[in-house]
């Protein structure tokens, strides 16, 4: 078996609607598809990233909160790559969001900085340039 990368990560939504918004609207994924799925009382979005990856939203009735803090094992986080991490926060900033301060990591040299989805799911950027 030879892995060739990330095809989906799935995300459940409180609110789909404002996830929705959060991901096509502030974030700029683009839709690929949208299905209500009657017999889950559920709502199935898929999300394209230029890269080809995608990001299955999710709405399912009642679902229990993540726990994020303190950090619960297992999936972390999400990280998209972005060429300036300083502008990519100065866009999200501008919409309203909070952004941590850009910290540069250890072992690449590469900026980073930290934010959330509107059901506060940790998302990552982190400069490939």
């Amino acid at each position: 078996m030879q892995l060739q990368g990330v095809h989906h990560v799935a995300v459940i939504a409180s609110d789909y609607a404002r996830s929705k918004h959060f991901y096509v609207e502030v974030l700029g994924l683009r839709v690929l598809a949208e299905n209500y799925r009657s017999a889950r009382d559920s709502w199935k979005l898929d999300l394209a990233l230029p890269d080809g990856s995608q990001i299955e939203l999710f709405s399912f009735p009642n679902p229990p909160p993540r726990p994020s803090r303190p950090e619960a094992c297992g999936l972390r986080h999400l990280c998209f790559a972005v060429a300036d991490v300083e502008l990519a926060k100065q866009q999200l900033e501008a919409q309203g969001l909070a952004v941590e301060a850009v910290r540069v990591d250890e072992y690449t040299g590469k900026r980073f900085t930290f934010f959330a989805d509107p059901d506060g799911l940790p998302l990552e950027l982190y400069e490939v340039c």
